[in-house]
């Protein structure tokens, strides 16, 4: 009915719960079976949850609604306790946190809190216009690495460190606006994809150098709505507004082995590789880039 209808759902940071919101309430499921879905907690006190984030497997989860969605709640569910609530100055677009720090990001600014005491360490006001709230933060809290836009007319990441509160890097991403960014579990990798949807980079962090570039698709646009990389960080996977999910594998590219220029296919992809030197830069990127390790289509 109408009052279950789903508004949001987000996964934990280690992928072992399943938050949703709904028009009445939110709901928390453990993923420890993939038989069935089995309810934690559940709560209808706040309605028209559009925002619900649990810290890992603790007690503790951040809720906005969109009755008030310039406050953010924290509670204790399992004492059934409010821990604090913060107002701000426009709606809040995204909650991210890790055992060090959470994050409240909004159209222009974003919220740094120490999440052991809630208390405000630093707000970041000088931030392009950010109005899909797209950020991301490492949930490793030992570096609590941050990224946001640094640009609303081209790809640009900046690389922010929670703990030191100080910026790292920019990135040069990609030449159109971005629409998804990630870490990879232990914050050592950085994920993106722009407007276009068509080629994803992974970055080295903290320098941003740039590690793989992976070619999604060519015949048309698409939005990327999510990028994952699986915890041993061996696989990035993106899905999109089209039915095919794809997944890459993050190899290192290793040299070719010396008897492989013996044979026609060897020489072949040697004169292949130093063809694509005499192409211009975009043809030759193409060429470079690596297709999805593996797809799954959705119905």
């Amino acid at each position: 009915g109408v009052e279950s209808a789903l508004s949001c759902f987000s996964f934990n940071q280690d992928c072992t719960s399943l938050a949703i919101g709904t028009k009445a309430g939110y709901k928390l499921f453990s993923l420890s079976s993939v038989e069935q879905l089995d309810q934690v907690h559940g709560s209808n006190e706040i309605p028209d949850v559009y925002i619900v984030e649990r810290l890992f497997s603790s007690s503790l989860v951040v809720v906005v609604s969109h009755t008030k969605p310039r406050q953010m709640n924290v509670y204790h569910f399992k004492k059934g306790t409010e821990i604090c609530n913060y107002s701000y100055s426009s709606n809040i677009l995204s909650i991210r946190l890790n055992r060090q720090r959470l994050l409240v990001c909004l159209e222009e600014s974003i919220y740094i809190h120490n999440i052991k005491d809630m208390k405000l360490l630093k707000t970041l006001l000088d931030i392009p216009a950010n109005p899909t709230g797209l950020c991301a933060l490492s949930i490793n809290h030992s570096n609590s690495y941050l990224a946001y836009p640094g640009s609303l007319t081209s790809g640009e990441i900046v690389l922010y460190d929670g703990n030191s509160l100080k910026t790292v890097c920019t990135i040069a991403a990609h030449e159109g606006t971005l629409a998804a960014i990630t870490f990879n579990a232990s914050g050592s990798k950085l994920a993106s994809a722009s407007e276009k949807g068509t080629v994803i980079r992974v970055f080295s962090v903290p320098d941003g150098q740039k590690l793989y570039e992976f070619r999604r698709g060519m015949k048309r646009y698409v939005t990327i709505s999510s990028l994952v990389f699986s915890m041993d960080s061996q696989f990035l996977c993106a899905s999109s507004n089209t039915e095919t999910v794809h997944i890459f594998k993050l190899e290192q590219v290793t040299n070719s082995r010396p008897e492989e220029t013996s044979t026609w296919s060897g020489y072949m992809g040697k004169m292949f590789m130093a063809a694509t030197n005499y192409l211009p830069t975009q043809v030759s990127d193409m060429m470079h880039q690596d297709r999805a390790f593996a797809t799954a289509r959705l119905n």
